[in-house]
Formats: structure tokens, C-alpha cells, sequence
């Protein structure tokens, strides 16, 4: 069987191709993350997989689960993006679709995530001024996700994308450690 990202992308790359266009990359991404979400349930789930479960019925039942959300009742065009998965029998894959989505709609807004692991917790203060400083070399919005792990020591390493920025004492120490004993 083909990977589900394989099977997803080009359902996401529609579905972005139709939310830029009609400026509306925020809700269809709501959208896709609440469906996603209604698929992952167990319950759910196994009726995706049931033969005796018409598609379209499978549809009807993520469509009323999001219409029960505030603010999340879909427009005609996202409506029918959930049909046609149903008919497709692609609703398993919409988490993977939702992830692309995202990942193409940050892109698009020039939005990178930086993982930020710090030996002991950020301030507010700290954060904005770190976000501004990352901002300034990545050329781009920066949503910071930041964790604690104190084995680190101090200092802090950063992680967005494929750059790695380790500046944990940690490390440091575990420099002179190889050099001392090379």
C-alpha cells in the first residue's frame, strides 16, 4: 500500500490551490484539523474501514460532527472536498492532508516553528526578544514551542526546520570532554 503521505499530498495541494485563491487559507486549515481530528477517533475510525458504510453516509457523519462546532460549519467547496475523500475512500488520510495543509499554508505566510529546550524556563521577556532575534535570521515569523530539560545544564538549543542552533552548556561540556580525551 502507498504511503499515506503520498496519498494525501495531492488532495492537500488542491485543497491549498483552492484556499489561496480564494483567501481563505485560515478556515480551510480550521477545517481540515477539526475533520482531522473527527477521523482519529476510534469510533470513527472503524466505520472508515467498514465496507457496509456507504461513503457518502461517512461524509454526512464528519460533516454533522463539524457542524456541531461552533464556527466550524464548512462552505460548499470544503463540504465537498470531505465528499470527495469520502467517495475516494481517502477520510482516513485527512490528519496527513491537514499536516501538508499547515505545513504549505506556514510557508506561505512565511512562518517557520523553532523548538526552543532550555535548561530552565523562558520569560515572556525572553521569548519576545529571542523570537525578534530569530526573526531576523531566518527572514521570517517565528512561533516558538518551548520545552524545559535541565539536563542541559544552561543555555538553550533551537531547532526550526533543518537548522540546529546548540547553545547548551551541555554540549559545551561534552566538547572539552572529547578534546581533553582525544
Amino acid at each position: 500500500m502507498a504511503d499515506r503521505t503520498t496519498i494525501a499530498r495531492p488532495y492537500a495541494k488542491a485543497a491549498f490551490a483552492h484556499a489561496s485563491a480564494a483567501a481563505a487559507l485560515t478556515e480551510w486549515s480550521d477545517t481540515l484539523t477539526a475533520a482531522a481530528s473527527v477521523v482519529g477517533d476510534p469510533a470513527v475510525a472503524r466505520l472508515l474501514t467498514s465496507p457496509h458504510v456507504a461513503p457518502g453516509k461517512l461524509a454526512d457523519l464528519v460533516l454533522a460532527v463539524l457542524g456541531d462546532i461552533p464556527g466550524k460549519v464548512p462552505d460548499d467547496a470544503r463540504r465537498n472536498f470531505i465528499h470527495t475523500l469520502a467517495e475516494a475512500r481517502r477520510l482516513g488520510v485527512l490528519p496527513e492532508i491537514s499536516r501538508l495543509f499547515i505545513a504549505m499554508k506556514d510557508d506561505a505566510e512565511r512562518l517557520i516553528d523553532v523548538q526552543v529546550t532550555s535548561a530552565i524556563a523562558l520569560d515572556e521577556q525572553q521569548k519576545a526578544r529571542l523570537a525578534a532575534s530569530l526573526e531576523k535570521r531566518l527572514h521570517r515569523r517565528v512561533r516558538l514551542q518551548c520545552a524545559v530539560d535541565p539536563a542541559l545544564i544552561g543555555g538553550a538549543v533551537l531547532r526550526a526546520g533543518d537548522l540546529v542552533i546548540d547553545g547548551s552548556l551541555r554540549s559545551q561540556v561534552d566538547r572539552m570532554k572529547y578534546e581533553l580525551t582525544a
